[in-house]
């Protein structure tokens, strides 16, 4: 009784040592944070239940990837991919501003990473994980047929070799390569249509130094110090809106208009997607203090910010971020402090 009891304490433990890295595949596979994680449950559920079965011939972890692949595919088949809205519409101009949303399935969603990348070992290795999920490298991974994202996943991001990818799939290592040629074209034509964000880790100074400074000029909700923070090609988007905006004027000219309310909001760093990001708190009128309004996640390439992404569906993504549901104003902390 004693000995079952720790060997079910022992493969518990063992498979639990691949919740990170398989929630991290299942997110590029999936492109969301949910599905990932519901994925990886029902991967550790059912190797659970059938490691009597697991003959040993592979490693408990590709057997491990073996069975979140299909998980994956499966969920796959009901088709839809996630997307950004500039993978959907025309970017519009200020003066046509309309907040239209769309349901959640549709968009590509933001994830910890915390949730996704293993504790660093190889900085060879963790630069790549790091780079596997930006947002416009998961967009990417988007646009393949499953099986081709499976296939660059575990080639290119994960370094198996072609044979062991073939196993995995159950199919040819002639196959495999046929699909990883295919998806790296597919890749390389998007790479041509955007420059991806160029973050290195950890940040350098300069980088740091741009992150301070946007902190203070959106926190003092300056427009000028943000415009000149701003490339001139920046691209701002709110997802569950499929409105996207381009450049700095318009940026901040919706900024100063319809996102009035951000003014003098407060801005808590957390990291998402191996990009500097920012929770943000805007001022709460009714109850005082702060209240939940934004995950925004930076894209920084050249000194300047290209990438601004507004993720606004609070309920879901500050609990996932571990990030509180409010914030004190400063009058109600010194109350609290007396």
């Amino acid at each position: 009784m004693g000995d079952g009891t720790a060997a079910t304490a022992d493969l518990a433990t063992q498979l639990e040592k691949h919740r990170v890295e398989l929630t991290g595949y299942c997110y590029r596979m999936l492109g969301s944070s949910f599905e990932a994680e519901d994925a990886v449950q029902d991967t550790l559920v059912r190797a659970w239940r059938s490691h009597d079965r697991f003959e040993g011939r592979s490693s408990l972890r590709s057997w491990l990837y073996r069975i979140a692949t299909n998980v994956c595919l499966d969920m796959l088949k009901a088709g839809g991919k996630r997307a950004r809205p500039m993978d959907l519409t025309e970017s519009a101009p200020l003066a046509q501003a309309a907040l239209a949303p769309r349901p959640d399935h549709v968009w590509l969603e933001p994830v910890p990473d915390s949730r996704v990348l293993p504790a660093a070992g190889d900085p060879a290795e963790a630069a790549v994980a790091k780079e596997s999920v930006r947002l416009a490298f998961m967009a990417a991974l988007q646009r393949l047929p499953p099986k081709q994202r499976a296939v660059l996943i575990l080639r290119e991001v994960l370094a198996w070799r072609a044979s062991e990818a073939a196993e995995l799939l159950g199919t040819t290592v002639a196959s495999v390569n046929s699909a990883l040629q295919r998806a790296r074209a597919t890749l390389a034509e998007r790479a041509e249509s955007g420059a991806d964000a160029e973050v290195s880790d950890p940040l350098d100074e300069e980088q740091q130094k741009l992150l301070e400074r946007y902190v203070q000029a959106f926190e003092g909700y300056d427009m000028t110090a943000l415009t000149a923070l701003l490339h001139e090609d920046a691209v701002m988007t709110m997802p569950p809106f499929d409105l996207w905006l381009t450049g700095p004027t318009d940026i901040t000219g919706f900024m100063s208009t319809m996102g009035a309310a951000c003014a003098n909001s407060r801005l808590v760093p957390v990291r998402a997607n191996g990009l500097p990001a920012f929770a943000q708190y805007k001022p709460d009128p009714e109850a005082g203090g702060y209240a939940p309004w934004a995950v925004q996640v930076l894209e920084i390439s050249a000194g300047r910010i290209t990438g601004f992404h507004c993720f606004l569906d609070t309920q879901r993504w500050f609990p996932l971020f571990g990030l509180p549901l409010r914030l004190e104003g400063e009058a109600d902390q010194v109350e609290q402090q007396g």
